[in-house]
């Protein structure tokens, strides 16, 4: 989608390319002609065409740019053979050349570093979005009985992600996803957040039930966090996360809090937050409270949505400090498929906090399918998921890297 967009623009690109070389173009030819038939009194050329180069530059690719001022050093001399200055050797036109020379170097070397640095910038883009697909890879939009749709926000510019995280896995029982919230931003966020998908990838296979998965988690986090950080700062470094289980057979759901915001259920026009009755510390933490995990069972109905979230939503807020009403947004567009409920809280959430948010969001929404969902479909491999850019309402998953692009 993004590579057709890309090709769509092309020739659009160029025409708007070749209609804007026509101004340094004129420019030179309009200063020359002037300047040749206007009285010697008015010379324009010295003080004029070094606009050319300067105008092309801010457009043109560094050999245009380069073209550009080859021609303005030429007409330069063209105005020096009319004139007389050139062959007359006139001290004023020779420092008048050499300045235009020197400006017109200048310009197309700019020129040349600008396009270098957009060469480094697009490849490390190209390697974001290749950590990106590693670190935090786009939920199928059909999990066995379950429709997925996810979004994901990087609150710093010309990023792709940060230190949110989601993830989803199979058991031969039904669901089982986390999302998260790692304390701090940059590459560290980052590094932890891999460190607990990775853990919850291997741990959903392995451990039978939520608190112990949550254990495994919680150990998993506050050993590597522990190593990771300099002496002193143990426990200081934690993970906030959701730990639910949506088995296939029963229209229920298990969960297992750890300082996360609670869910959000949407049952027709019935929007409900699902609180914890014994919410847990965040991962890395448990092990120095020594908490024993408790499992909260809510309804899940064919038909209803269930909608997880980080604070970077509830927190959002507007110019005059409103946060985000989530509960109640949620609910205008609660008879959505998930795919389009997130994208629509997506673009309303922008719009409450102005375009830009202060700190990462993620958002995944949930639905039980209305109709039974055989044994082989529930395990059938999932479709690819939709692409960074894809915008149609039937794409599950949309990752939206820039607030304000």
């Amino acid at each position: 989608m993004r590579l057709r967009q890309r090709l769509s623009h092309r020739p659009r690109s160029r025409q708007a390319g070749d209609a804007l070389l026509a101004l340094p173009l004129g420019l030179i030819v309009a200063i020359v002609l002037v300047d040749v038939l206007a009285p010697h009194g008015l010379p324009l050329g010295p003080s004029l065409l070094i606009v050319a180069p300067a105008l092309a530059a801010s457009f043109a690719s560094t050999l245009v740019t380069g073209a550009i001022a080859a021609l303005t050093v030429v007409g330069m001399l063209v105005i020096g053979l009319q004139s007389g200055h050139l062959l007359g050797g006139t001290m004023s036109f020779g420092s008048q050349f050499i300045a235009l020379l020197v400006v017109s170097v200048i310009v197309t070397v700019f020129r040349y570093l600008r396009e270098r640095h957009a060469r480094e910038l697009a490849l490390v883009r190209m390697v974001s979005e290749a950590t990106q697909r590693v670190v935090l890879r786009p939920l199928p939009r059909r999990i066995g009985p379950l429709r997925v749709g996810s979004v994901y926000m990087a609150a710093q510019q010309e990023s792709l992600i940060g230190g949110d995280l989601y993830a989803a896995a199979r058991t031969p029982t039904g669901t089982r996803l986390i999302i998260g919230d790692v304390m701090g931003k940059g590459l560290t966020a980052i590094s932890d957040a891999a460190l607990l998908l990775g853990a919850f990838r291997e741990g959903a296979h392995r451990q039978a039930s939520l608190p112990d998965l949550a254990s495994y988690l919680d150990h998993s986090v506050y050993w590597n966090l522990t190593d990771s950080t300099e002496a002193g700062a143990a426990g200081e470094s934690f993970i906030t996360a959701a730990i639910l289980d949506i088995p296939d057979a029963l229209p229920q759901v298990h969960m297992v809090t750890c300082g996360h915001p609670p869910p959000v259920l949407l049952h027709g026009r019935n929007v409900s937050t699902l609180h914890a009755t014994c919410p847990a510390p965040p991962l890395g933490l448990g092990a120095l409270t020594g908490h024993r995990y408790r499992v909260d069972t809510f309804a899940l109905e064919p038909g209803d949505t269930l909608l997880l979230h980080t604070d970077g939503v509830i927190e959002a807020r507007d110019a005059q400090g409103v946060f985000y009403p989530l509960a109640e947004r949620a609910g205008s567009w609660g008879h959505h498929s998930p795919s389009a409920l997130v994208h629509h809280l997506r673009t309303d959430l922008l719009a409450h906090a102005g375009g830009h948010l202060a700190d990462d969001a993620a958002m995944v929404a949930v639905q039980r399918s209305r109709r039974p969902v055989s044994t082989e479909e529930a395990d059938r491999p999932p479709a690819r998921p939709a692409r960074e850019g894809d915008q149609a309402p039937d794409s599950e998953t949309i990752s939206d890297p820039g607030m304000t692009r």
